[in-house]
């Protein structure tokens, strides 16, 4: 007789990268709850074992070994007679290293599928290390369903999942590796409903959690029907163990309605991101703590206030290290701030080792005018101290500069760049004030800090400075952020041309000011510790520019090809086509 249910549990899960007997543990915990639910299968998201993305680790052929060795044991462990596992791993066939997904059940590996369409683009690269898989035929599991599996990337395109259908398939289980940013999961959504009206097939799309250097992976899992409505909605940015129940029907595989967790968006979503990806990075490298320099100005609090909500106040260590341009105002600030905080905070003057170092070079320097390079012995006194306490104690420095000044150069090398993890790297100038502004009124679920206001309304209303010089203003060099945040991302996440900035209405000498900027910048950048991406194009694998660049955008309007001039353009086969 033909089975009508099945019970399949969904694991939204947070591995780590490299550590395949952790990450084969966790499914072995998340197997047994499984079971004590009464599931038949559970799932995982992709490349689980390894976890998401190896980069070129996966290249190791001991880490291979690791991987297959740890899914041959999961296997053999399924001849208990309990729920089977669909279970991610980098797969080594015939001399070629697969992105693979498979069947683990009655102590055998059953079926495993590969990945077909291996995305290149953006923060992805895996056509450097996978070949591509065949197109898949379904999996059939306990002989009474065909379960299609198209991996991540391959319900992007129609062809997968087309060939699916055409093959048998019944239900489409899509385990993803999907990073966060702005807008993805309606973007995933929208993807999501286009194949299953296609295929006439449901689909569950269960997605990674958690912090892989730059990249969060925030879950958001969920389970549509063949009628494109919603059954199953998992939370954002935390694990979850869901047990989904399917029946058999006259149209085919339904899954019953169950939960549907309220999901972040917006401002909300972008600072949950920071958060997860913050405390994965300090836990996953195991720092004890993190310790930053908490200047009285925003981007300090922020971070500060990331920090708690990341790790709890007393993982967290503020200091304050002023100088003669410090005012009380930035002093009463960040103690403030500290005081809501609830972490340990201290005052260590740097006016002795500045005025060390310009004792030291005061020969060398006679005759010259103070300037920018005595305003950065400040930062690298404090980037130093900071570096001190990390080495001596043992927590990780957070760095605390914006994209806006990350994109104008307005941070100093070796200085308050310091750092190993920057959690507002991603955030222009004008988000990180929205953002305070935000944490004040809500923060995310599970989050460590205090509730209500913790950054100080005075820090989020004063004009910004660096205060390295008296009466010093960041819009003193800098168009107001509102107009240079603008035509950052115009430049920065859209690519677009001056001329159309400018049409934009903004003036053009402030448009090639802050373009030159911008590329003047790239060495410091290729140096920045790294930092949470939440945009479409953060700094880092996102956008790859060089350091010696003498290209600037004269300003001009699109150029419209002269076709005139050419004779023909090279096609495969060696044809040419004539215009």
């Amino acid at each position: 007789m033909t089975k009508t249910s099945l019970r399949l549990a969904l694991a939204q899960l947070n591995p780590i990268v490299g550590d395949v007997a952790g990450n084969a543990e966790k499914v072995r915990a998340a197997r047994r709850e499984a079971a004590a639910g009464g599931a038949e299968l559970v799932m995982f998201p992709e490349l689980f074992l390894s976890a998401y993305p190896p980069e070129d680790l996966v290249l190791k052929p001991a880490f291979q070994d690791a991987c297959r060795k740890a899914c041959e044991e999961l296997a053999r462990e399924t001849a208990d007679g309990g729920p089977a596992v669909l279970v991610g791993l980098p797969w080594l066939e015939d001399g070629k290293l697969y992105n693979a997904y498979a069947l683990l059940d009655g102590g055998l590996i059953q079926s495993v599928r590969f990945k077909v369409d291996l995305p290149n683009y953006g923060v992805f690269d895996e056509k450097r290390v996978f070949e591509p898989g065949p197109l898949p035929g379904p999996v059939v599991f306990r002989n009474h369903v065909r379960l299609g599996i198209p991996i991540c990337e391959d319900i992007w395109g129609e062809e997968v999942v087309e060939c699916i259908a055409e093959t048998g398939g019944e239900i489409l289980l899509v385990p993803n590796g999907s990073p966060f940013r702005r807008g993805v999961i309606e973007e995933r959504l929208n993807v999501a409903v286009a194949r299953v009206v296609e295929s006439g097939l449901p689909m569950v799309y269960l997605n990674q959690l958690g912090g892989q250097d730059e990249l969060v992976f925030e879950g958001a899992s969920f389970v549509l029907n063949a009628d494109r409505s919603f059954a199953h909605q998992l939370p954002a940015f935390r694990e979850a163990i869901r047990i989904t129940d399917w029946e058999r029907g006259p149209d085919g595989w339904r899954c019953l309605p169950g939960e549907v967790a309220p999901v972040e968006a917006g401002d909300e979503a972008d600072y949950a991101a920071c958060v997860l990806g913050l405390r994965d990075y300090v836990e996953k490298n195991r720092f004890p703590g993190v310790v930053l320099g908490l200047s009285g100005g925003i981007d300090s609090a922020i971070c500060a206030a990331m920090a708690v909500d990341a790790l709890g106040s007393e993982r967290v260590r503020c200091v304050m290290m002023p100088y003669r341009f410090t005012s009380q105002e930035s002093l009463d600030d960040a103690k403030k701030c500290a005081d809501a905080l609830g972490v340990r905070y201290e005052i260590v003057p740097i006016a002795e080792p500045v005025e060390g170092f310009e004792q030291a070079l005061a020969e060398l320097f006679a005759g010259t005018n103070r300037g920018i390079t005595e305003e950065n012995l400040q930062s690298r006194v404090r980037g130093t101290l900071l570096m001190s306490i990390s080495n001596k104690f043992g927590p990780m420095v957070v760095t605390t500069g914006n994209k806006s000044e990350m994109s104008c150069g307005y941070a100093t090398l070796y200085g308050d760049m310091n750092g190993g993890y920057n959690p507002i790297k991603d955030l222009y100038k004008t988000e990180v004030f929205r953002l305070s502004a935000l944490r004040n009124r809500w923060k995310p679920a599970g989050a460590l800090g205090p509730d209500g206001e913790v950054i100080p309304e005075n820090i989020i209303v004063k004009p910004p400075s660096a205060e390295l010089r008296e009466n010093q203003k960041d819009q003193d060099s800098l168009p107001p952020y509102d107009v240079l945040d603008d035509i950052l991302a115009c430049l920065i996440e859209h690519e677009m041309r001056l001329s159309d900035i400018v049409a934009r209405g903004h003036d053009l000498e402030t448009v090639q000011k802050v373009e030159r900027l911008l590329y003047l910048a790239e060495y410091k950048r290729r140096q920045a510790a790294p930092g949470v991406k939440v945009t479409r194009k953060n700094f880092g694998r996102d956008r790859r520019y060089p350091i010696v660049n003498r290209f600037r955008d004269p300003g001009e309007p699109a150029h419209e090809p002269d076709r005139s001039l050419v004779k023909g353009v090279g096609r495969a086969g060696g044809e040419s086509f004539d215009f």
